[in-house]
C-alpha cells in the first residue's frame, strides 16, 4: 500500500480543535484560555474551516462567545462529543493518504502512560464523531500521541527515546519494532531518535516541544545556553548535526531560543516556541512574556515569508502542560 503522511505546511481543508473547559488542567484559568481560543479560531477561520469539538450542553454558550469575538461563523463547524481535555494533537487522528485516498491512523491513547486516569476517555473521542467515518481508518494497536512525532512529508520522522521507548507506552518494543510500525502506518523510511524532551514535560518528551520541520530539509530546534535544559538540548543537537533524511541528506538546522516561564508554585514550565502551528496563511506562535518572544516570531517569519506570524498568549494555556501545536490537528486537502 502506498502511504503518505503529509507535512503540516501542506494545504489544509480544516483545523480540528476541542473547546477548553477542564478546571483541573486550567485551574482558575478557563476564562482566559477561552478568550485566547476565540482569537485562535477567528484567525484560523479566515483561511480554513475550523472543526470544533464541544460538549453538547456548551454549544450555545460557545457560539455566543465566538459571535461576540466577531469570528467568521460560516467557517466554523461543531461536533459534539464527551471529552476530557483539549489535546487533539495527541488523542485525535493522524491524517494520511492510502493509495492517494483520504485516511487516518487512530493511535491508542493511554493519557501519557496512564499518568492522568481522568483523561483516558479521550481515547474514544474519534469513535463519537461520525464525520470521521468518511475516511479509511487504521487502528494502530500502538500506544502513542500525535505530538510524539514530527514528519517532513518525505519519509523522515523525528521523535524521542524518552517518549516512544518508555515502558509506560509499548513495553518491550524495540526501535526496530517501532520503525516497522511507522513504515506500515505512515510510510516512514527513516526515524531520527532524539534523546529527551524538556524538563517537567509530563508527556515524557514530546518532540513537538524541541524540534520541528519547517521544510523537507530544514529543522528548527529548541536551544538555550543556560538552565537545566541546556545539556538536554546540547545532546539532541549533536544527534541532529549528524542526522540524515531517508535519502541520506543532512539537514539545515536553525536554533529557536527557549523561553523561561515558571508556574505560580515556582516549577519551571515546559514552555517552547517549537510548539507553533502552521495553518494555511498564518503561523501561530506561543508567547510567554519572555525576552525571546519577538526573536522567535522573527525566525518563523524568515522560515515562512508567505504566512503571517501571529503570537498567541500561552501563559494560561501552558498550565495544562501544552501549547498551540498540542491543541490543533490539521486535516489536509486530499487529492
Amino acid at each position: 500500500m502506498n502511504i503518505h503522511f503529509p507535512p503540516e505546511w501542506s494545504p489544509h481543508t480544516a483545523t480540528w480543535l476541542a473547546w477548553p473547559y477542564d478546571t483541573t488542567s486550567f485551574p482558575d484559568r478557563v476564562p482566559a484560555v477561552e478568550r485566547e481560543y476565540v482569537r485562535i479560531i477567528g484567525v484560523l477561520a479566515e483561511s480554513e474551516t475550523v472543526k470544533l469539538i464541544v460538549r453538547p450542553h456548551q454549544k450555545r454558550e460557545i457560539i455566543e462567545k465566538l459571535a461576540e469575538g466577531k469570528v467568521e461563523m460560516l467557517n466554523v463547524e461543531f461536533y459534539e462529543a464527551d471529552y476530557a481535555d483539549v489535546w487533539t494533537r495527541d488523542w485525535g487522528p493522524s491524517f494520511v493518504t492510502q493509495n492517494k485516498k483520504p485516511a487516518f491512523v487512530k493511535w491508542t491513547y493511554n493519557a501519557y502512560g496512564e499518568r492522568f486516569p481522568e483523561l483516558l476517555k479521550d481515547d474514544t473521542v474519534v469513535d463519537q464523531i461520525p464525520a470521521f467515518e468518511k475516511f479509511a481508518r487504521t487502528d494502530a494497536g500502538f500506544v502513542m500521541e500525535g505530538g510524539a512525532i514530527e514528519g517532513n512529508g518525505a519519509g523522515t520522522i523525528l521523535t524521542t527515546e524518552e517518549c516512544l521507548l518508555n515502558i509506560n507506552r509499548n513495553a518491550g518494543m524495540s526501535r526496530e519494532d517501532i520503525g516497522g510500525k511507522f513504515d506500515q502506518l505512515l510510510g516512514t523510511k527513516k526515524i531520527i531518535w532524539l534523546k529527551k524532551g524538556l524538563l517537567n514535560d509530563h508527556t515524557d518528551g514530546h518532540v513537538d516541544e524541541i524540534a520541528r520541520f519547517v521544510a523537507h530539509d530544514t529543522i528548527l530546534y529548541a536551544w538555550t545556553e543556560e538552565g537545566a535544559n541546556h545539556e538536554i538540548m546540547r545532546e539532541n543537537l549533536e544527534i541532529l548535526k549528524s542526522a540524515t533524511d531517508a535519502n541520506g541528506r543532512t539537514f539545515n538546522l536553525i536554533p529557536l531560543p527557549l523561553p523561561r516561564f515558571s508556574y505560580d508554585w515556582g516549577e519551571e514550565a515546559p514552555a517552547s516556541y517549537c510548539n507553533f502551528y502552521i495553518a494555511n496563511k498564518v503561523v501561530l506562535v506561543p508567547q510567554f512574556g519572555d525576552k525571546n518572544d519577538e526573536q522567535a516570531k522573527e525566525i518563523l517569519r524568515i522560515a515562512y515569508p508567505n504566512r503571517t506570524i501571529i503570537g498567541i498568549d500561552s501563559t494560561d494555556l501552558i498550565y495544562g502542560g501544552g501549547g498551540m501545536h498540542c491543541i490543533t490537528q490539521q486535516e489536509p486537502i486530499f487529492g
